[in-house]
């Protein structure tokens, strides 16, 4: 059998070079404004400016384009190296206009099948920090307004008498492929399309080890007790500020008992989910196919 850990070892080289020494100097955008490699990711709310040609890619525009230039540098944000190159993130306000030939506005989530992986993963990362200062305008502690610093990955609360601090955070979320033999567990929630099955998966309680979660989670919606539970990979899901924590799990074949959050889930044999005619799975570029196919694949070794 293979392992999972050097199934996803090609995915510990980062897609983006974070350099968060960089985000500290006060005039980080001027350093930008002089490197002529700069590019800039455009966003206006939670839609990301891409074209096709024919597959969907990011549209990168330069620092000086008129639009981008005129920003207040509190809506410019640094993600970081991509592809070698400094890279910032324009969030534009929703009243600005920018019309560039062959380019438009689309939601991410409909893209995450069409664009390159690499290009995937800077927009996940763009869009987490997106979702996460639209949600922090304001102080939480003494209700304020924010104001950002550290190249926009801080909001500090403006009242000298507060000084909060606020970070992008995420919710850890387990998913998990449940195995028995060669059956596999999979459910099916109602808003899904016709025939659409995928692996079962539910947020961390406070308090809760991941492995705990994962073992509540399977048992509440199927009623399955897990034997054995194994860490597999992880995936950013900023929708909106997620990270799935894949996982591989062992159970006795037992009768599913629904309790209601799920439409159906039943035990499916290695050869229907091969098959043409078996259930509709989960997309190619998300782990909750990366842990099926895995399967799929040691259980054919």
């Amino acid at each position: 059998m293979s392992d999972p850990a050097n199934a996803n070892a090609a995915r510990v080289r980062p897609y983006l070079q974070l350099r968060t020494e960089q985000r500290t100097p006060a005039d980080w955008l001027r350093a930008a404004r002089a490197d002529p490699q700069t590019r800039v990711v455009v966003a206006r709310g939670t839609t990301h400016l891409i074209r096709y040609q024919p597959q969907a890619q990011i549209v990168f525009v330069s620092l000086e384009q008129p639009a981008i230039a005129a920003l207040d540098e509190s809506r410019l944000l640094l993600l970081g190296w991509f592809e070698g190159q400094r890279c910032v993130l324009a969030d534009l306000p929703a009243e600005l206009a920018l019309e560039l030939p062959g380019t438009r506005f689309e939601e991410l989530r409909p893209l995450l099948a069409q664009l390159r992986e690499e290009e995937m993963r800077l927009l996940c990362h763009a869009q987490a920090l997106l979702v996460w200062r639209s949600r922090h305008r304001f102080c939480g502690v003494c209700g304020s307004p924010t104001a950002p610093r550290s190249a926009g990955h801080v909001l500090s609360c403006t009242s000298p008498s507060c000084a909060a601090e606020f970070f992008p955070r995420i919710d850890p979320a387990i998913i998990v492929l449940v195995t028995s033999g060669s059956k596999a567990l999979l459910g099916r929630q109602q808003s899904w399309p016709p025939g659409r099955y995928s692996t079962l998966a539910g947020f961390v309680e406070a308090g809760e080890t991941l492995e705990e979660a994962v073992a509540r989670e399977v048992e509440e919606e199927t009623g399955v007790q897990l034997e054995a539970v194994h860490y597999f990979a992880s995936q950013p899901w900023p929708f909106p500020a997620s990270l799935m924590l894949g996982f591989h799990a062992q159970a006795s074949q037992t009768p599913v008992r629904l309790d209601g959050e799920l439409e159906d889930a039943r035990w499916f044999d290695r050869t229907e989910l091969q098959s043409t005619s078996g259930p509709t799975l989960p997309q190619p570029h998300t782990i909750a196919r990366r842990l099926i196919d895995h399967w799929l694949g040691t259980q054919a070794a």
